[in-house]
């Protein structure tokens, strides 16, 4: 009797590779952008390289992870290990280059962003990761790295600090006004009240920020932006999605130009 070969199931690996969290570009690649436009420096490229990888692993991670809880084993399973793997070593590279050339310790708020990305690591596990907790702890981590591209590079610690705050009060503010916009395509009465009282405690923490000298001024006035915008596009009918996404993306772009020029002059 012959025994037939099964046949080789086809594993989709964008799914697998490419991550789907759409706004996730965004808050990763801005604390790269900012730290390099503020202190442009080999080791703060490492570092960007660095983030960036840790946002590739992300995706793979948790597909991994999901699998190994449920004590199962699919055929994207080996896959998923693969990429993270391999996306880790990219970023263990580019760490690597950042502690050969940096101008001075720029790894502790890396550090100290740790107990952040364990919050994300954790819903990710459970597939919950797109809850409003995971999501601002995500965001909000991201944007150490600024402050260690930084710091990396010279920069005043507070300024560094400044940097981080900025992005994590921009992250925080605009996660509440995507989630309000995305329900309220889905047809769902939403209430605004939270996303303002967001955007509000946003503006408020960047105050005291420049108030002590961290943050440039220029940069509270690009997250406080966002606040006419919410109340123009609040007052008019909702939009697809993809369209919240790619204006965040433009609203994170501009906050960083005018955090990078409000740093430099």
């Amino acid at each position: 009797m012959t025994v037939q070969p099964q046949p080789r199931v086809k594993v989709p690996l964008k799914t697998i590779a490419l991550p789907n969290e759409h706004g996730g570009w965004g808050f990763t690649l801005e604390p790269v952008l900012l730290g390099l436009l503020v202190a442009p420096t080999l080791a703060g490229l490492g570092l960007g390289v660095f983030a960036l990888a840790a946002f590739f692993t992300r995706h793979p991670l948790k597909l991994w992870l999901a699998d190994v809880r449920k004590g199962k084993r699919f055929p994207r399973t080996p896959v998923a290990g693969r990429f993270a793997l391999a996306y880790a070593t990219v970023g263990a590279l580019g760490l690597l280059l950042a502690f050969g050339r940096a101008e001075g310790p720029f790894y502790w708020p890396l550090l100290a962003a740790l107990p952040l990305i364990a919050v994300q690591l954790w819903f990710d596990a459970h597939n919950k990761g797109r809850n409003l907790l995971p999501e601002v702890a995500g965001a909000a981590a991201m944007g150490s790295v600024a402050a260690g591209i930084g710091l990396a590079g010279g920069l005043e610690p507070p300024l560094a600090l400044g940097l981080w705050l900025v992005l994590a009060a921009r992250s925080y503010a605009a996660i509440h006004y995507a989630r309000t916009q995305v329900m309220r395509a889905r047809g769902l009465a939403v209430p605004f009240r939270p996303a303002y009282l967001a955007q509000l405690i946003a503006v408020g923490g960047l105050l005291l920020g420049a108030a002590a000298g961290w943050v440039p001024w220029l940069g509270v006035l690009a997250v406080g932006l966002l606040l006419p915008f919410s109340a123009y596009t609040f007052a008019r009918p909702p939009v697809p999605a993809k369209v919240v996404g790619w204006s965040q993306m433009a609203f994170g772009l501009l906050v960083v130009v005018l955090t990078a020029l409000g740093v430099r002059v």
